[in-house]
């Protein structure tokens, strides 16, 4: 019979894979759950599997999504000559929830990277092109992070864009060098979406 406290280990060996979450933060929630909250942990338990069990990738944007295309993409109301690059999901959340963006996205699930094997393929950039060099779009935003390796990915984008002759734009105020989407606050990330520029 497995040791009580290896499996306490494990829990708190486990939590620390989430961002921003170390040891010691593991270990509170940890005893957390096991002291005060028993039932939540349970319940978290059961969603966290049924999400990571019945969660898949857009097939046209690359988004999160229960189905094989998601609201978004199957949303009639959205304008498809605007494309919005983001590099995860979770920019796609802040994105919808900061801004009036009314058009549709790509995700690149992740971002240029030849040192951690990441190439163009591994971005999306062979469906990105195929949806840019359809004829529907006419705008693209750039609504990429400001660190090195994501602007590499956004001039590669830009020169698939501008070789088909679409308007390139980028987030521009009120996002700082080095600054992830992610953790920008709402006020933040819509001025810099109103004030967006051509790249």
């Amino acid at each position: 019979m497995p040791n009580r406290k290896t499996l306490i280990d494990d829990l708190i060996n486990a939590l620390t894979c989430l961002p921003g979450v170390g040891k010691k933060t593991a270990q509170r929630m940890t005893y957390h759950l096991l002291q005060r909250a028993k039932d939540d942990a349970l319940n978290l338990s059961d969603v966290l599997k049924e999400v990571v069990t019945s969660t898949v990738n857009c097939k046209l944007c690359r988004n999160l999504s229960q189905e094989n295309i998601c609201d978004l993409c199957s949303d009639d109301g959205r304008d498809n000559s605007m494309l919005c690059i983001v590099e995860s999901p979770a920019d796609v959340f802040n994105m919808e929830n900061s801004t009036n963006y009314n058009g549709k996205y790509f995700v690149l699930l992740g971002k240029l990277s030849p040192l951690d094997g990441i190439g163009p393929k591994e971005i999306g950039l062979d469906i990105l092109e195929d949806k840019i060099s359809s004829g529907v779009v006419s705008e693209l935003i750039l609504a990429v992070n400001y660190t090195v390796e994501s602007d590499v990915t956004a001039h590669v984008i830009s020169e698939i864009a501008l070789k088909n002759s679409i308007k390139v734009t980028r987030l521009a105020q009120g996002v700082p060098v080095g600054g992830e989407l992610e953790y920008l606050d709402q006020y933040t990330l819509s001025k810099a979406f109103d004030k967006r520029t051509v790249y």
